[in-house]
């Protein structure tokens, strides 16, 4: 767009979010017109004072065509609400980002598009369910939308870049500031993948608390749909299922055992009406989606008997592997020797702490 090194310069400025910023633009048409306007003139578009002192201050230390240029040199993409392939799906919030900074490849389809969120502090259970919806949904032809945090989040990128599917994070900082830092990798593994990682906050912008929130809109925003894997009775991914339901998408919440406070959410959410998901299909024939589109067979593993009694028991639920030792009246070593072997034939999985389940 004309001028854009000027928007880039008024979308840094705290306080002026996109809803101020929309009518800052609305009024001025020029964003170079909007950045070298007077004091009367700001105030009379009634912009409190505090963020009138912040547009002074960035305009004593920032030129805006050098904070382009530095956006530029870092590779990172930029993309804005006047572009013509800006989502329409995100344009139909209330408050849309004005400007989003990204990298990677923003080409894929709208409409079918799905939110996996949920627990930072994810079990064996969440990341049973969070691998197993994300894979299928990502065989149904889904692009996989998260938030990059610890937990389910993460699990939804990582299973969908190891199923050559194609994710997008959305970032609670700027793209220079990959939060949590231990996800830097990902992130790179993500972008080489065909995915994106972005976020509306300039690139040095760093991982405030109130951030979250408004990065929890764009991940409503950006999906046809949210399913909520895991999660406790606090846990933001319920701000992004809300958010959901408020822009009139599908909101998709999985039941887990009465026993544990990260099944709390998912059941406030089926109480509020999101709809209770047992296994993908059910997500499938609610979006009008007719079939997984996996080539893979399901081929029976050919097992010895301690290893077929292993299956079968993994058969309904994840299991400690002394639980396995008890109820098979085995050694840890047989056990583990014969778990190992199953695990390198893809056949179970070791989810951490011992915990097991089927693949």
């Amino acid at each position: 767009m004309k001028n854009l090194a000027y928007l880039l310069a008024l979308h840094s400025i705290d306080g002026l979010g996109p809803i101020r910023l929309k009518k800052v633009l609305d009024h001025f048409e020029d964003p170079k017109l909007a950045w070298l306007a007077t004091l009367h003139e700001l105030k009379a578009l009634s912009i409190p004072d505090i963020v009138i002192a912040n547009l002074e201050d960035t305009r004593k230390s920032l030129i805006p065509e050098q904070f382009l240029e530095k956006v530029i040199e870092k590779d990172i993409k930029i993309l804005t609400i006047f572009d013509e392939n800006y989502p329409k799906l995100l344009k139909q919030i209330y408050d849309p980002p004005i400007v989003l900074y990204y990298k990677g490849n923003f080409i894929f389809d709208e409409e079918k598009t799905i939110a996996v969120v949920g627990t930072r502090k994810v079990s064996s259970y969440g990341k049973l369910v969070t691998e197993k919806f994300t894979r299928e949904l990502v065989e149904a032809g889904f692009s996989i939308v998260s938030g990059l945090a610890k937990g389910v989040d993460t699990l939804a990128h990582k299973t969908t870049v190891f199923n050559k599917g194609k994710t997008v994070a959305i970032l609670g900082s700027g793209i220079d500031y990959i939060f949590p830092s231990e996800n830097s990798k990902l992130a790179l593994e993500i972008i080489e993948n065909n995915g994106i990682i972005l976020s509306e906050f300039p690139p040095k912008y760093p991982p405030l608390p109130g951030n979250f929130p408004s990065r929890n809109r764009i991940i409503a925003g950006l999906s046809l749909a949210v399913l909520v894997t895991e999660a406790s009775g606090d846990s933001g991914s319920l701000i992004t299922a809300h958010l959901a339901i408020e822009y009139g998408r599908e909101v998709f919440a999985v039941p887990g055992p009465i026993t544990s406070k990260l099944s709390i959410g998912p059941a406030k959410l089926i109480k509020e009406g999101a709809k209770l998901v047992y296994e993908t299909k059910d997500i499938l024939e609610e979006l009008g989606v007719d079939n997984i589109n996996s080539s893979k067979e399901q081929i029976k593993p050919n097992l010895t008997g301690l290893e077929m009694q292993i299956y079968n028991l993994l058969e309904n639920e994840t299991k400690h592997i002394d639980e396995l030792c008890r109820l098979l009246k085995q050694s840890a070593a047989n056990i583990s020797s014969s778990l190992m072997k199953m695990e390198i034939q893809g056949i179970v999985r070791n989810l951490g702490g011992g915990v097991y389940s089927r693949l």
